[in-house]
């Protein structure tokens, strides 16, 4: 019986960790500045246009560059003209929209 204590102990900690590894993680500004000189991800403001372009008239709320598995992306809040509040995930490198949907 202590052996199945023991280790019903150790997978739950290995399953913590792997689900901590799983989130996204935020990149710092100097890292994102890093990518954009050497030309790994497109200018934010050179994608917002193709955002904004599906959502005339709305503001930008907030902006993070996240590096979820391996993906570089920019996840969007924007507050629409009827006052929806979306998220949006763009492809840092080239712009793809992957996720759009009303915020909660």
């Amino acid at each position: 019986m202590k052996l199945v204590a023991r280790y019903s102990g150790i997978v739950a900690l290995v399953l913590a960790v792997l689900a901590l590894n799983a989130q996204a993680r935020d990149l710092d500004q100097d890292e994102a500045l890093k990518l954009r000189r050497e030309g790994v991800i497109q200018p934010l403001e050179k994608l917002m246009e193709q955002a904004l372009g599906r959502y005339p008239g709305a503001v930008l709320l907030e902006a993070e560059l996240e590096d979820d598995d391996d993906v570089l992306v920019y996840e969007v809040e924007l507050l629409t003209s009827d006052g929806t509040v979306r998220e949006l995930e763009l492809d840092a490198r080239d712009g793809r929209i992957l996720k759009d949907e009303v915020e909660d």
